[in-house]
């Protein structure tokens, strides 16, 4: 059997780009196999297993061992990255070494050249073999090999050609610009929403924010060598002074990947250590309700309050729970002809066309306040301020609402009722609150279950009861498994949890009235009020997402509906 009739037994796409790239690959004399997996159009698995077994190949069928320094240092990081080579065994016999590409004979020959041992092949799969390089050597091994074999790391040099930095472009020369590059693009291609670059005594780690959790990153034993050079990179990436070492700095990156714009945020923090640096990566994604996983339930309520006319709709939640992407969300879609959208911003993360956005700039004294009295004198229909900070922000958005004006703005609070408290606590009247705020919505964001990995849950009955899920639905519980496509999480992307309180009629007399919170809760609860953790049960039980997760992100005396 040919190996273009296997691919079409283990086909994911096309079967005529799968032909095509079969005879492009066989028109340039290289191996198909590598360009079928990277443009994954076979199941990889049982592409492999079959062409193993057509052509009497030996199989790995164990999980990759971990690299050790022996097999580190046998074989160097620019060969086994750039052939995606693994090597898992050095013993008296030679060396065991693992390949998805058994054809290509380049990588064979080259790797049987520059290493003086005899070499036992095998096949696994491509993701394997990715995944372990990347723990073994660490992001941008190569490069940071090549740095310190070539030349001085003091005299590592920076371009500054292009204002935007595209990171498809491979540097053909080891410098810590292409090494800064590659611990970008690898954030990219992991879904990070941060990069942290934190200097430890006698290390430099770097973590990635992954759905909301963060991840160590593999890197190079000895890259604490070029801890003052990568730091120094990335500020004049982001237009900092690199000679300021003793203050905070913030900037801004402007990044393109496979021809998608992505905004960075820079800040740097000093610390004993040294300079820590955390990047925020914000690409300019498509904002619609689709990428919340929104419920259709909260989808029509909220539609319903964004279709309003006037008055104020409040976000509630801490940092990191999505309430950015959702106020961007309800903008993009009023941001039609017929209405005159501002902003004011600290800072603004995304550019939204045909929306005038503001930054506030305290060094020059343009605040919140100051920046919301300028828009009510420019006609806007909709008005997003990014947080009201203070009594006067919010007497004066309050006056906006009262006066015809949609306003959005987001509160640090713990749930939707905490932000009646906090706008009274500020100083606001109360029968301000009640005649202006149309709703308070509390937000938090919990990783969704991978679809090709997870797998029926059990939990103890006692559990299940003591933190509120309704029993009656524990068959329909899932659990995170972990596998290659989700890079042994469980959890693919994140789905945002709401707990929407609409302020009606009965609610404004109580608040009004100066009613406790507590009083107000339960009134919330009565008309209909669904709270985070009842929608994170739904959640679950709908497989979307599981018990472990909504736990986490919900406080543990929230109250829960009955079943």
């Amino acid at each position: 059997m040919t190996l273009k009739n296997l691919a079409m037994e283990s086909r994911l796409g096309d079967g005529a780009l799968i032909a095509e790239t079969i005879e492009a690959s066989l028109a340039q004399q290289t191996s198909p196999i590598g360009a079928l997996l990277e443009k994954q159009l076979v199941t990889e698995q049982d592409f492999l297993r079959q062409v193993c077994t057509q052509f009497g190949l030996p199989w790995w069928d164990a999980a990759l061992p971990p690299m050790d320094d022996k097999l580190r240092a046998q074989v160097p990081a620019r060969l086994a990255l750039r052939y995606q080579v693994y090597p898992v065994r050095l013993n008296e016999h030679g060396l065991y070494m693992l390949t998805y590409d058994p054809f290509n004979l380049t990588a064979r020959q080259v790797i049987a050249h520059e290493i003086n041992e005899p070499i036992t092949w095998s096949v696994a799969t491509r993701r394997s073999i990715l995944a372990a390089l990347r723990s073994g050597y660490g992001v941008g091994a190569e490069t940071f090999d090549a740095i310190l074999e070539g030349r001085d790391v003091d005299d590592a040099t920076f371009d500054l050609k292009q204002e935007v930095n595209v990171l498809d472009e491979q540097d053909p020369e080891a410098t810590v610009v292409s090494f800064v590059n590659q611990i970008m693009r690898e954030a990219l291609d992991e879904r990070a929403t941060d990069i942290h670059v934190e200097p430890l005594e006698n290390d430099l780690r770097i973590r990635y924010r992954i759905d909301g959790v963060l991840h160590e990153v593999p890197v190079p034993p000895r890259i604490k060598m070029l801890q003052a050079s990568v730091v120094s990179r990335i500020k004049i990436m982001a237009h900092l002074d690199i000679a300021e070492r003793r203050m905070p700095q913030d900037g801004r990156i402007n990044l393109e990947m496979e021809g998608q714009p992505i905004d960075v945020r820079v800040a740097t923090i000093p610390t004993v250590s040294g300079e820590s640096i955390s990047l925020r990566l914000l690409a300019r994604n498509r904002f619609d309700f689709s990428l919340l996983g929104l419920t259709s339930d909260a989808e029509k309520k909220i539609r319903d309050l964004i279709a309003q006319p006037n008055g104020i709709i409040l976000l509630t939640g801490p940092t990191g729970c999505g309430k950015s992407t959702s106020l961007y969300t309800f903008l993009s879609m009023l941001n039609t002809m017929e209405r005159r959208i501002v902003t004011v911003e600290d800072p603004v993360e995304h550019k939204l066309s045909g929306v005038m956005q503001i930054a506030i700039k305290p060094e020059i004294d343009l605040t919140f306040a100051l920046a919301l009295r300028s828009i009510l004198r420019g006609d806007p229909n909709v008005i997003m301020i990014g947080e009201m900070r203070d009594f006067e922000t919010a007497e004066i958005a309050i006056r906006a609402a009262l006066t015809g004006h949609l306003v959005f703005s987001t509160l640090h609070t713990n749930d939707a009722i905490g932000g009646i408290t906090r706008l009274i606590d500020m100083g606001v009247q109360p029968f301000l609150v009640s005649s202006s705020v149309r709703a308070f919505l509390a937000q938090r964001l919990v990783r969704v279950l991978c679809p090709t990995c997870k797998q029926p849950a059990e939990h103890p009955r006692s559990f299940l009861e003591q933190i509120g899920f309704p029993v009656a639905h524990a068959d329909k519980i899932q659990q995170a498994k972990g596998c290659e496509r989700c890079r042994h999480t469980g959890y693919q992307g994140r789905a945002a949890l709401f707990e929407i309180c609409m302020v009606t009629p009965a609610l404004q007399d109580m608040i009004a009235q100066g009613k406790s919170g507590e009083a107000l809760r339960t009134k919330a609860l009565q008309e209909g009020m669904v709270p985070l953790r009842q929608d994170g049960w739904n959640r679950v039980i709908g497989g979307a997402t599981t018990v472990e997760e909504v736990v986490r992100v919900t406080a543990a005396d929230v109250d829960v509906l009955d079943e």
